[in-house]
């Protein structure tokens, strides 16, 4: 199975994908993973990223897609994948497309931004072992200390108020956009965000008849 995972900033695409990647036994190829490996390993376009990205200045999009296709062609991703982060924006849609990438399904996680505000505002990270909790969900016993090293629970920039109003914005901007794309090719496959992981998974394996 070939899918796109799609959904606001903290709506649990990570997750899910995880969780579908085991089941299925396909690759999730999360866009931040591969451009690290990439840079990492000097290939051609990751050094090509790297010039970029030490300017300051965004991979373009062409960049991103040649990136995804090289990563696409190894051996793990012959019985299918899970992108997660990729495409954004209806240029990168295209462009994949243009490379003769295909998809079976691409998944749409709903959630409301009130709720995602919520959620992203209770979390919380160990500035010293990197642990994550959250204030509501997964609290630590001692609120602000971390259950395993005793280092100090913060917010991390990613999930302060102005900073998470900025990238629902930017995302109902460039890639909310993609659901009527993908609607029109019969690709489109929207799930309600339920209240625990486990029914999400549930409503999720539903839609996808898995």
């Amino acid at each position: 199975m070939k899918l796109i995972m799609l959904g606001a900033p903290g709506a649990g695409k990570g997750t899910q994908a995880a969780i579908l990647s085991e089941k299925l036994g396909i690759p999730t190829i999360s866009t931040g993973n591969i451009l690290r490996a990439a840079v990492k390993n000097g290939t051609p376009v990751g050094l090509q990223a790297k010039s970029y990205m030490d300017a300051g200045k965004l991979v373009p999009d062409q960049v991103i897609i040649d990136i995804v296709a090289e990563r696409l062609a190894q051996d793990d991703c012959s019985k299918g994948y899970i992108l997660d982060g990729v495409p954004r924006t209806i240029a990168q849609a295209e462009a994949l497309e243009q490379a003769g990438v295909v998809f079976d399904h691409v998944l749409s996680i709903e959630i409301s931004d009130e709720e995602i505000k919520e959620r992203m505002s209770g979390r919380r990270f160990c500035a010293s072992c990197g642990a994550t909790y959250h204030i509501v969900n997964a609290p630590s016993q001692v609120e602000g200390v971390c259950d395993k090293c005793g280092g100090k629970l913060e917010l991390r920039d990613d999930d302060k108020p102005e900073t998470v109003q900025h990238r629902l914005e930017v995302y109902h901007a460039e890639t909310e956009p993609l659901k009527a794309f993908y609607a029109e090719r019969n690709l489109l496959c929207s799930v309600d965000n339920q209240s625990t992981i486990e029914a999400t998974t549930e409503v999720i394996e539903k839609a996808l008849g898995i």
